[in-house]
Order: structure tokens, then C-alpha cells, then sequence
């Protein structure tokens, strides 16, 4: 399996050195490309589309639509990004992720086409050719990229749903976007006339701004709080929609905004005729791999005290940092953290959230050009009033934080980051 692993990561690799890495959304290069290779996405794949599109939470909605769905005995394929543990999760086949042979394969014939093209468009195209010849799959899941109306995943006249997750200020240099109305125009403006449209919790603002992008979109729409909701009690979360309402338990969830994202798959998956009871079951089979995930054992655990908690979460957003830090309140134990963050992620604005933690490490994140150092993050933090010392890797991180002393120790910041944690945890 690690061999595996390797020989994976070092044939993406090489796709990486010979494809574009750079964002440069425009919908021409992949239609060629799929017009080469004679496929059109609209009559030659199997299955219904649904598409996930949104800044923060598209793949906890699709591990939850997957969970769900694969409880009602359906087939799925589902494609996402980036990969935590290997570049070959990016593509799950039914039962199981792609073969590095079948990766391989179908990455020879796209570059066999001679067209220009980003990283990210050979890899939707690995997915598209990949999944063309399966038979019986039910439900393709989809993840947009960074945008949507130019994203290479913007391939689908009528999908059976759209599904918008949080929307905000995340990408927008990548996006080329001066404000949150970009935002909502370039991820909801070219959304399909010709499907269901479900849009997760935003802010009022954002939701404003949202419902008037959409105000000409003939599509029927379902707004998270009108349409459907979720509110904490005190021993579980209860969902609510129009015509039922169900208690949700599940032990390895503990964020909300975890939960909320959930709500907007348990939603979808009603409408898509999926039983409460089918719902339910699929709670305890949906896995958040480095996204508020306790690790309980492992060699990277094994640095660690046994009075000490271990939580990896790739939150890279101001989001997704702010649920994290909502969730610590709930730990009584002193906090510590490990940071790492790529340069765009707005370290400035990120750090602000970090003022609980009695130490932070900062580290880089590993092999990775565009990553903020980790000298650059101390003196950020040492500007706000933070404690924090730098290290050269995960493990000597670990070790200028590990004691005898309870503690709760948060390995945050980025998804690259808790890959390679939960690589070397194996």
C-alpha cells in the first residue's frame, strides 16, 4: 500500500512539471480536448450529475452524499480535490478509488491529444474518461473547482442538483474578484437552468446577494433556514425541513459547520428519494479525513502523551479557522498548535483567530513552492501577540510542544499539511 503510494505521488509528480499548476479558468481548453476524445459530457457518461460548488465545505458535502448514497445501495463515482493521502483519491470508481494503471493509462492518451491544458483539466479529464465506460453508476459527484462559471467542471446542461456550500472572499485573487458579489456571480451565475438548486448557510449578505444572481434562473431553489435547517440541541442535532424533522447523532462530527454542510446533504438526498432510515444509518459511515479528525492512534500519535489530544484539521480558510476555534471552546484542556499556511490564505487575517492557543509552531507546509515559511508566520504571529517558535517538520514540531501535561495539540492551517500527517501517522 505505501509503495503504492509513492509510485502515485511520483507519477503526479511529473504531471505536475509538465502541466500548468497555475489557475486559468476558460472552458475552451477542455471542450477541445473532450471534442478530441469524442466524448460529450452530456449523452456519453453514466449516471446523474450532482455538482457541489461553493468556498468552504464542498467535500464534506460530497463524503456525506457519498455515505448516504452508498447506504441506498447506489453506485457513485465521485470526483474532488485536492487528495489527502494520495493524488489517486481524487477519483473514486464505485467501489473503490481509480488504479494508479487506469491514472496512468488515461493520463498517456490525453497527452497524447497535443492540447494545452492546467493540471486541474487533465484531471477532470482523467475522471471523465475514466468513468465513461463503467457500467450501472448511478450518481456522478462532482466538485467544482475554485470558481465555477469557467471551471473545467462546468460541463452539464441539466445535473439532476447543483448544491452551493458557504460562499465567500476565499480564491478571490485567484478569481480575479474585488468582493463578495464577484463571488456569488462567477459561482452562481452560470449555474443550469434546468435542475434543483440548493443553496447551504451563508451570511445575510451573502444570501442577498445570491437570491438576486439567481432571481432569473428558472431552476427551483431550496435556501438553507426556509427550506430546510439544522439546530443543536443538547445530545444531537435535530434537521428540519418542510414535511419532517430527524434527530442526527454521530461521534467523529463535532463541528457545526460540519453539520451544516450535512444539512444540506440530508436535503438533497430526501428530495433524491432516499429514506430517513437510509439517512440515518449513513451517519456513521461518513469520515472527514483531516478535517476536525481526532487522531487516535498511529506513529505520529505515538509522539504524543497519552494525556495529550491530537485534532488535524486542514482549515485554511477564515471559515473554517473560526469553527475550529468554536469547537476548542468545548476543551478544557490548555491548546497548542501546529501552523502551516500556503501565501494566499491571507496569514494576516488567519492569525487573528489564533489567540488561544498558549503556543503555536509554525512550520512550512511540505513540498509545496507557494507555502509561507516558516519564519514568515512567526514574525506574523509575533505581531499580533502570539507566542510562537518555528520547526523544520511535523515531528520536531511535535516534539517542542510534547509533555507529561494534558494538553490539546491542533494541527491546522492546511490540507497539505494533514495529508502528510495522516501519511506519516500510517
Amino acid at each position: 500500500m505505501i509503495a503504492q503510494k509513492l509510485k502515485a505521488e511520483k507519477f503526479y509528480q511529473k504531471l505536475q512539471k509538465k502541466y500548468s499548476r497555475r489557475i486559468n479558468l476558460d472552458l475552451s481548453r477542455i471542450k477541445i480536448a473532450l471534442k478530441k476524445l469524442k466524448i460529450n459530457p452530456n449523452k456519453d457518461l453514466p449516471g446523474k450529475v450532482l455538482s457541489i460548488i461553493g468556498s468552504d465545505g464542498k467535500n464534506s458535502v460530497v463524503q456525506s452524499l457519498k455515505a448516504i448514497l452508498t447506504e441506498n445501495k447506489k453506485n457513485i463515482a465521485t470526483f474532488t480535490s485536492p487528495s489527502i493521502i494520495s493524488p489517486l483519491d481524487r477519483i473514486f470508481l464505485k467501489n473503490k478509488f481509480i488504479s494508479l494503471k487506469k491514472f496512468k493509462n488515461n493520463a498517456k492518451k490525453i497527452a497524447s491529444l497535443k492540447t494545452k491544458l492546467t493540471l486541474f483539466e487533465v484531471i477532470t479529464l482523467i475522471y471523465i474518461k475514466s468513468v465513461k465506460n463503467i457500467k450501472n453508476i448511478d450518481y456522478l459527484i462532482n466538485e467544482a473547482g475554485c470558481g465555477f462559471d469557467k471551471d473545467s467542471t462546468n460541463l452539464f446542461d441539466s445535473p439532476r442538483a447543483q448544491i452551493i456550500t458557504n460562499l465567500n472572499l476565499q480564491h478571490k485573487d485567484l478569481l480575479g474578484a474585488k468582493n463578495i458579489n464577484d463571488i456569488c456571480r462567477i459561482k452562481c451565475g452560470s449555474l443550469s437552468n434546468d435542475t434543483s438548486i440548493y443553496i447551504g448557510k451563508q451570511k445575510i449578505k451573502t444570501l442577498k446577494i445570491i437570491k438576486k444572481v439567481l432571481k432569473k434562473n428558472s431552476s427551483k431553489k431550496f435556501y438553507y433556514g426556509k427550506d430546510f435547517k439544522i439546530i443543536r440541541k443538547k445530545n444531537f442535532y435535530l434537521y428540519k425541513d418542510k414535511k419532517c424533522s430527524l434527530k442526527l447523532h454521530a461521534k467523529q462530527i463535532h463541528s457545526e459547520g460540519l453539520w451544516e454542510n450535512i444539512a444540506l446533504s440530508v436535503k438533497v438526498a430526501r428530495d433524491l428519494g432516499i429514506s430517513n432510515l437510509t439517512i440515518l444509518k449513513s451517519l456513521k459511515n461518513i469520515k472527514f479525513l483531516g478535517r476536525l479528525h481526532f487522531i487516535k492512534n498511529g506513529k505520529i500519535r505515538k509522539l504524543l502523551s497519552p494525556k495529550e489530544d491530537l485534532i488535524l484539521d486542514g482549515c485554511h480558510s477564515i471559515v473554517a479557522i473560526a469553527n475550529h476555534i468554536k469547537f476548542l471552546r468545548s476543551i478544557k484542556k490548555p491548546k497548542y498548535a501546529i501552523w502551516s499556511l500556503m501565501k494566499n490564505r491571507e496569514p494576516e487575517k488567519f492569525v487573528k483567530y489564533l489567540k488561544c492557543f498558549k503556543k503555536i509552531v509554525a512550520i512550512k507546509v511540505p513540498n509545496e513552492a507557494n507555502a509561507c515559511s516558516a519564519e514568515q508566520l512567526k514574525q506574523i504571529a509575533n505581531l499580533n501577540g502570539i507566542k510562537c517558535q518555528t520547526a523544520e517538520n511535523i515531528q520536531s514540531a511535535i516534539k517542542l510542544i510534547s509533555s507529561d501535561q494534558p494538553k490539546c495539540l491542533s494541527i491546522i492551517g492546511s490540507l497539505y499539511t494533514a495529508g502528510a500527517v495522516l501519511n506519516l501517522n500510517n
